[in-house]
Parts: C-alpha cells; sequence; structure tokens
C-alpha cells in the first residue's frame, strides 16, 4: 500500500481499524510547554510533533507503515514554574496520563511503539512506565531523547569548541532545529546581544539546577529564572542556525527511521 496519511489524528475510524490489523509501528511524541529563551515558541511540543511526522514519512519511503499519535504537548514540572503562560504537570500526574495513553494502544494489540521525547522533565517518568510494562508483560517500548540525541550529534556537525559555546537549553540543538523547521516562529531579532553569566546561593550556575563549587557540581531545587539568563542555559543561542538545525534534523530522522527498523526485526519482545 501507499501510505498517504502519517498522523493518526487525520485517519478515520475504518481507516484505524484497517491499519491496527497490519501491526504499524505508532510514534508517541511528547513535548513541553515552557521557556525556551526570549526567541523561541514555548511550545518545544511542536518541534517533537515534526519530527515524528519526519521519521514517519522516510519510514513510509522504505516500506514501513508508521503512525505519528496525538502530541502530549504537556512536559513534567522541573525548572520552569515561572514563566507565565507555561503549562506543566505534575511527575505523577504525567506518569498517570502516559501510562493510560499507552494501555489504550496496547489494549488492542498495538505493541510497536517508540517513544520520541523532548523534554528532560520527561525521562525518568517515561522509563518508570515503560519498565512497568515490560516486567509486566514482555513487550519493549523505546524512548528516543530527541534533543539529546541531537547533542550528541553537534560536535561532528559544527565541531567540538563551538559546540562546547552553543550547547545548552535555550541554544543548540533546539534553537537551531526550531530554525530549520519553524522558521516563522522563531525571532531573531530577540536573540540575546550578551551571554550572561549567572551567579546563585553565593556560587556560579553551572546548568538548570547545578551550582559550581570549586569544580564539583552541586544540586539545588532552585528555579530556572535563578539559574538560568531569560531561559537560556550555558549556551550562546547567537551560535545557532537554520544550517545547523537541517544537518540535526536529517540525522535525528535517521536515527528513527534505524529504530523503527530495530523494533521491525527484533520485535516488542
Amino acid at each position: 500500500m501507499t501510505q498517504t496519511k502519517f498522523h493518526m489524528a487525520h485517519l478515520t475510524a475504518s481507516e484505524m481499524r484497517d491499519a491496527v490489523a497490519r501491526s504499524p509501528v505508532v510514534l508517541l511524541p511528547l513535548g513541553s510547554f515552557e521557556d525556551q529563551g526570549p526567541h523561541m515558541p514555548m511550545g518545544d511540543y511542536l518541534l517533537a510533533d515534526v519530527v515524528a511526522g519526519q521519521i514517519a514519512r522516510k519510514a513510509a519511503a522504505a516500506g514501513h507503515e508508521v503512525y505519528v499519535a496525538p502530541v502530549l504537548p504537556f512536559g513534567g514540572a522541573d525548572y520552569f514554574g515561572y514563566m507565565p503562560g507555561g503549562i506543566a504537570l505534575s511527575q505523577t500526574t504525567l506518569q498517570a496520563v502516559l501510562r493510560d495513553m499507552l494501555e489504550s494502544l496496547l489494549r488492542h494489540g498495538i505493541t510497536r511503539l517508540i517513544i520520541l521525547n523532548g523534554h528532560g522533565g520527561n525521562c525518568t517518568m517515561i522509563h518508570d512506565v515503560t519498565r512497568t510494562i515490560w516486567l509486566r508483560d514482555g513487550i519493549m517500548i523505546p524512548s528516543f531523547y530527541l534533543w539529546r540525541v541531537a547533542a550528541g550529534f553537534l560536535p561532528g556537525v559544527v565541531g567540538a569548541e563551538q559546540a562546547a559555546q552553543s550547547g545548552g537549553h535555550g541554544a543548540n540543538p533546539l534553537t537551531s532545529i526550531g530554525m530549520h523547521l519553524l522558521p516563522d516562529l522563531v525571532r531573531e531579532d530577540l536573540l540575546p546581544t550578551v551571554h550572561e553569566e549567572k551567579t546563585a546561593w553565593g556560587l556560579n550556575v553551572s546548568d538548570f539546577g547545578t551550582l559550581d563549587l570549586d569544580g564539583a557540581q552541586i544540586s539545588v531545587p532552585l528555579e530556572g529564572d535563578a539559574t538560568a539568563s531569560r531561559g537560556i542555559g550555558r549556551g550562546d543561542p547567537r551560535l545557532c542556525s537554520a544550517k545547523t538545525g537541517a544537518a540535526l534534523t536529517e540525522k535525528l530522522v535517521e536515527t528513527g527511521l534505524k529504530l523503527v527498523e530495530h523494533v521491525l526485526k527484533h520485535g516488542e519482545r
């Protein structure tokens, strides 16, 4: 068959029943709605959804049937409660939501599942939910943390020095990917002109929630307005570009296809 629809929300009920009978792979994109810096749209879940769609299309071109479940836009609460208009879920609520989403699919034999995660605050919760399903049912549901994987590709794209200078929340890789995939939503005119170094609790800030004590990284229960500069962590977003974003997106999509093929080859058990 030639696949023309890739998001489950676009399928009719009849089309969905037929698709499920063929045991497709289903991608579940997750994201967040928080401060991503003064220049970036707050909804990074939009990027997770676009990347998921591109993986599904590339997989279809390779002969695999893959669909994208409706994106979960709200991430687990961590550092961003200070942001006006931001929406986050408690970890216990988010865990219950993801569990219910997965159980709804598993109930009907949809077991070829891949989670495409776009928020660091989701990682532990995802592990807890998928581990419970694995121990109970022997069903393997891998999770692919998009921006961490992209950060791993960054030195190979821009070089180690620029990767170190530009990598971090509010900068690379998310800003470059946003410039590539959603250029109309990125306000390059609002990019900060100066990268600010910050201190908190009498120590230099290392990253969100961590301070430097003579080279030792100390975790502290501070929100991002205390440890970041307008939503920007240690990276400089002025070094980001749509060209970098295109290269990172291509690598993410290639990795997504490899994971789809691995799930199809090895099964869920």
